[in-house]
């Protein structure tokens, strides 16, 4: 999600939408899908609809809440217009509803954590004037937004990640450039403070948190400019280091933790945006310290970093950047597409795993930049 350095850039870092911003000239003829032909299906699961949001909205966030709906919160329509909104999804009657309270600011490129205390920490991202610094936490008993503490800088497109002790790592992302800045979010005091800087300043990067509680940050880095280094951090000493480089270099990726203790990460892009488009993947395992290339996907996908869903059965959906969705096997490290399709490719949507086992795929902008209130169900 790279946002730009002035409001009238904004878009650049988050969408880099072609029609936003001069950099990005040149890409509007490779924005369609790298295959023009239906691919064949080979899962058993399948994609459906499922009801409407209240908005059009890319480059928002969703968290399951302990009750089993889903926040949906923020996010824009498109440049200049973004939303202090946020609405519930019931999976019971497949309806959203609007929230009790908006949010105190405006925010696209901002993060959401589900707390152990069942609240949620929404911090940071654009506004509609520029990024801000400020945080709040979302009560699912009262349904309202209140403020916590500001974070130590204004960023966006940074990551946050749950500790295992219960706080929150947020790492890197943009302002002015790539941040290699770090803090740490404690529930208990409502305060952010500092902790080591990465080796490197990143943006659009992905950190997942291991099995051993320390965190993988992998690839990001300055607008065109990706790295394929990645680095962990350990919560007992507050410090990043080098740990092995992924086999390409990427931003606007997604990873994840799979069960067996391994990291998933696929698509992104080489630095040249939609020409750039991976279909790569690739493993990490903790226990070498080391990236390995598995098969490809079906699509080349990027612009996908919350649109991966760990299913109960240990498989891995994969929602963003494609119109259809794709299931990643752990057992044979390859790549299935599921039935059914959506209206378009989405990007910036997001995907997130329901109590029934189901996965909701909401919003998300098309290949011409046009947000979408829509959403999808998937089921195995």
């Amino acid at each position: 999600m790279r946002y730009m350095k002035s409001l009238n850039a904004l878009l650049m870092s988050l969408f880099m939408a072609t029609t936003l911003t001069t950099s990005c000239k040149g890409n509007t003829n490779d924005r369609s899908e790298l295959r023009d032909t239906p691919l064949a299906t080979n899962d058993a699961s399948t994609i459906s609809a499922t009801g409407n949001m209240n908005a059009p909205r890319s480059g928002h966030t969703a968290t399951l809440l302990p009750n089993g709906q889903v926040l949906i919160a923020g996010g824009m329509e498109r440049n200049g217009v973004f939303f202090n909104s946020a609405e519930l999804y019931d999976p019971a009657t497949g309806r959203f509803t609007a929230a009790n309270r908006n949010m105190s600011t405006q925010r696209v490129g901002h993060i959401a954590t589900l707390l152990p205390s069942g609240k949620v920490l929404i911090a940071g991202g654009w506004s509609g004037t520029g990024l801000v610094a400020s945080a709040e936490l979302y009560d699912p008993g009262t349904g309202v937004f209140t403020p916590t503490g500001k974070m130590s800088g204004a960023r966006g497109d940074f990551t946050a990640t749950l500790l295992s002790n219960g706080r929150v790592l947020v790492a890197g992302g943009e302002n002015s450039g790539a941040l290699s800045s770090a803090e740490i979010y404690d529930p208990a005091t409502g305060v952010f403070a500092l902790t080591g800087n990465m080796n490197a300043g990143r943006t659009m990067h992905t950190a997942v948190l291991l099995s051993d509680g320390k965190v993988l940050v992998a690839g990001g880095g300055e607008y065109q400019h990706p790295l394929a280094t990645a680095e962990l951090y350990n919560p007992a000493n507050g410090t990043f280091t080098i740990t092995s480089n992924m086999t390409v270099p990427r931003y606007k990726q997604a990873a994840l933790l799979l069960t067996d203790g391994n990291v998933l990460v696929v698509g992104g892009s080489d630095g040249r945006d939609w020409q750039g488009r991976y279909a790569d993947a690739e493993i990490y395992d903790p226990a070498k310290g080391a990236f390995s290339a598995i098969s490809k996907m079906n699509v080349a996908r990027f612009k996908l970093p919350g649109a991966v869903a760990l299913l109960k059965s240990g498989r891995v959906l994969i929602a963003g950047g494609g119109e259809q969705v794709e299931i990643y096997d752990p057992a044979t490290k390859s790549f299935r597409v599921a039935a059914g399709r959506m209206d378009a490719a989405r990007f910036y949507s997001t995907a997130t795993l329901l109590t029934d086992g189901r996965v909701l795929v909401a919003g998300g902008y098309d290949n011409h930049s046009v947000a979408s209130a829509k959403a999808w169900t998937y089921k195995s």
